[in-house]
């Protein structure tokens, strides 16, 4: 191999294909990293307590009973392989919101109290409430507490720590030691029990909350899709529903002054072509997301088309359109085009009144037709309208008659 190819792979090869660790890292999304560091916190602190028995063993102030201290320090490692057996069971317990599984808790709880009677046994002779024996009883449940505190509440976890604590106050006062000696000892590693699982239940926490943020932005994100379908769909209804239903009635005008061979059939078909023009142009700002209404032009095109399809069409207080923001322009136009698509569509008036109204603090847009109306549910015009209006601090009302229908758009002036 010449210079350049070792230069390029190395003495001992390729390294290309080793990823790093700091690529496998920068790999995982924030909540996986927490998730990584918080399970591997739990997982390297179960597997020292072999180490912290090797640690008590050679603390103890006098010759520790052999056979059980061999007992004592074996324990230790099933302590450290079921209570990491029984972490990991509790954070996937955790993560699908069930319970501490029975099994993985059970078998953990059991090595612990025998690896605990081998401690006091190992450890009990001599000077009461040593160290030794304290930690040699408090040790083996620390590291189960501790590995619970992935599913187990604050106030379990500080029943059971202060519990363990208890118990070991009253052992060194069984073994010799005067009860104040021992009411301190309970309460010393009542405490150093309980904080220390509280620490592990409050990492277990944050990773919930950074869960629960990750989730948060998928639903945020899942919303805005949602909420720009709907102003799609909504615009769309609102751009093609009226202009389709103009150019069927210009259709059908052309064709029956084409039959009965009369002049303007051209112009209703220049008119068709304008509207289709019209709406191509409409559909591609709908795309964009540009899309908006001029309430002055509308009014105008609403009397065009309702007249074009035979409907006498009056509209009042157009002079109020020239005092309104662009806001109220737009929702208020967009009131318009689809008052008018349903009286094209889903009536058959023969006259239909326009009144915008300026009552000070809000503007009223009324559209009444003489076709009657009947009581139901909204169609999806109808409530894309009321939405609009309602996002820009208005409200939409109908009143269904026996022979009238009224649209009512109020907004604020």
């Amino acid at each position: 191999m010449d210079r350049a190819a070792t230069g390029r792979h190395g003495r001992y090869g390729s390294m290309a294909a080793v990823p790093t660790v700091a690529r496998w890292w920068s790999d995982r999304t924030d909540p996986q990293r927490i998730e990584l560091y918080t399970r591997w916190s739990f997982y390297g602190w179960l597997a020292t307590a072999p180490l912290l028995s090797v640690g008590i063993h050679g603390s103890a102030e006098q010759p520790p009973d052999q056979p059980a201290a061999t007992v004592f320090l074996a324990g230790s490692v099933a302590v450290a392989l079921t209570a990491v057996l029984l972490a990991r069971a509790g954070l996937a317990a955790r993560l699908t919101r069930r319970t501490l599984p029975r099994g993985p808790a059970l078998a953990a709880a059991a090595v612990a109290l025998l690896t605990s009677a081998a401690g006091v046994l190992a450890y009990g002779e001599g000077v009461p409430g040593s160290p030794a024996l304290v930690w040699g009883a408090g040790m083996p449940p620390a590291m189960v507490l501790t590995a619970a505190a992935a599913v187990w509440p604050t106030r379990t976890l500080t029943r059971a720590g202060f519990g363990v604590g208890g118990a070991i106050g009253v052992l060194v006062v069984a073994l010799g030691a005067p009860p104040a000696v021992g009411a301190v000892q309970a309460v010393v590693t009542g405490a150093a029990l309980t904080l220390l699982a509280l620490a592990f239940r409050f990492s277990v926490r944050v990773l919930d909350v950074v869960r629960e943020m990750e989730r948060t932005r998928g639903v945020q994100a899942q919303l805005a899709v949602a909420e720009e379908r709907l102003r799609f769909a909504r615009d769309l209804h609102d751009v093609m529903g009226r202009n389709l239903s103009a150019i069927a009635v210009k259709s059908q005008l052309a064709g029956e002054l084409v039959r009965r061979g009369r002049a303007g059939a051209a112009e209703e078909v220049a008119g068709i072509s304008r509207i289709a023009e019209e709406s191509l142009r409409e559909v591609r700002e709908v795309v964009r997301g540009y899309r908006a209404t001029d309430l002055a032009g509308e009014l105008a095109g609403a009397r065009s088309v309702l007249r074009s399809a035979g409907v006498a069409c009056t509209v009042e207080g157009e002079a109020v359109v020239g005092r309104l923001g662009e806001p109220a322009q737009v929702v208020l136009g967009w009131a318009v085009r689809e008052a008018v698509t349903n009286v094209l569509r889903h009536s058959r008036a023969g006259r239909c009144a326009i009144a915008l109204t300026d009552e000070g603090e809000q503007v009223v847009l009324t559209v009444t037709n003489d076709a009657a109306g009947t009581p139901g549910p909204w169609g999806s015009g109808l409530t894309g309208l009321g939405e609009r209006l309602a996002a820009a601090g208005g409200r939409l009302t109908t009143r269904p008659a026996a022979g009238s229908f009224t649209l009512v758009a109020a907004v604020p002036a």
